[in-house]
Order: structure tokens, then sequence, then C-alpha cells
């Protein structure tokens, strides 16, 4: 827990589940059990890291990056904000987050766009990445959707033209992601579809999930406006004991 100790004397080190680097253009899939939280940390200037989420008992329910925007009324998440559901529900809260740069604008990169950025090679995308790891959790590309990237920003002219912002690229800062349900979570470690650079070098991150402390009844993510308020209520109707 040496990596953990160091980045974040904030955890204890007995309540971390898991501590471990992921590499750039790599992946990771895991299940968050409810009332844990996964920390994302970029360790060198990220060029992006695309996140996408699942309800783990019952994976036909998952992210809604459009919801997640138009019920909250911002396109760019920040700390106090949700992980919303297609069913409505909420599948994380952004607790804590040091970095203020999550795009829900942009997609994933893919094989087409690395040719476009990169040239000819063997270049991780994250849309072979996602689709590898649902593969392994017994679900196939129809079960593919629109994805956050972590550690980006874009700036949105008022004729829709979408530009890249490299000041996100901060080493050191995380977010935080509690689970509200058990999720299914995959992070793939690969650039931003938009970010500039003609060189291949995606920066690695670190994962570290603990056992985070109960909500408090004043929760900022539980009691920021009354459509949350409903949505936890949808979410905590599905673990009340019988």
């Amino acid at each position: 827990m040496n990596t953990t100790l160091a980045l974040h004397p904030d955890i204890d080190p007995s309540l971390v589940l898991l501590d471990e680097k992921l590499p750039g253009g790599d992946y990771w899939h895991g299940i968050i059990k409810r009332g844990n939280t996964l920390r994302i940390t970029d360790l060198a200037g990220s060029h992006g890291v695309a996140l996408a989420c699942y309800n783990a008992d019952n994976p036909i329910e998952r992210l809604n990056v459009a919801d997640t925007a138009k019920i909250q009324f911002n396109a760019f998440l920040k700390q106090g904000m949700v992980l919303y559901s297609d069913m409505g529900r909420i599948l994380c809260s952004i607790t804590s987050d040091t970095s203020g740069c999550h795009d829900l604008i942009c997609g994933c990169s893919n094989r087409t766009s690395n040719e476009v950025n990169y040239g000819d090679g063997d270049f991780n995308n994250s849309r072979n990445n996602f689709l590898k790891a649902l593969g392994k959790r017994g679900l196939t590309r129809k079960d593919l959707m629109p994805n956050i990237n972590l550690f980006s920003r874009v700036a949105v002219s008022p004729d829709g033209y979408l530009q890249y912002d490299r000041t996100c690229e901060k080493a050191g800062s995380y977010i935080d992601l509690r689970a509200e349900m058990n999720v299914l979570a995959i992070v793939s470690n690969c650039p931003h579809v938009l970010h500039p650079s003609t060189e291949y070098k995606p920066q690695p991150i670190q994962l570290t999930i603990w056992k985070s402390p109960p909500p408090a009844p004043d929760d900022l993510c539980r009691t920021a406006n009354p459509e949350v308020v409903r949505g936890f209520i949808n979410t905590d109707a599905l673990f009340v004991q019988d």
C-alpha cells in the first residue's frame, strides 16, 4: 500500500481494497461495491481517461451521459455531482475532485481516430478497450454506450467548434467516485479523441478502491437538488430489506 500512503495520506491504508497503477494505453474493469469509493489519480499529466459504468447486478442498466448532463444542467462534471443511469438512478457520486476537468461531450477514441491523430501503428484505443472488457464480463458490442472522459475538457465555441484544453493536464489531481449501487466500472487509459498531440503517449494513472465512510445526512451529492434526491430514493429502494 506504499503508493496510496505516498499519494493520499487522507485514505486509511487499512481500508484499501485495491491500489494499482494503470499504464498508458491499458484498461481496467472491476466491481465497486455500494458504499466503496474509486479514486482515479492523474500521475503524470493525463491525456484523457475514458470511463464507462454499469449496474453490476443488472448491466442492462448503465451510464446515461445525456441525462447526467441534462438533469444537472452541466456538461462538465465536478465535486457534488452524480452519474445517472438510464433508469433514473445514481451509479456514482463525485465526492471529491481536484481536477475539475471531466468531459461529457466527446466520445472515445477508436482505430480511425488513432490513425488520423498518430498515423499507422498498433495504438490501443478506448473503443477496443471497452469491447475487450465487456467481453470478459459476458457483454457485447450492443452494450457499449457513450462514456465520460476524465481529466479532459473541451471548450465549445458559439458555432459549435470544439477545442481541447491542455491546461487540465495536472499531475497529482484526482477524482473520487463513490458507488451508490454495485457498479461495474471500465477504465480505459487512452488519449482523448481530441487531444492535439501527434505523438501517442498516454500517461499512467493510479486506481485506488477503499471502504469509504457512509454519507452524512447533509451529504452534498445526495442533497444538491430535488432531482438528485429523487434519484437517490429510486436507487436506495433497490437495497431496502424485505
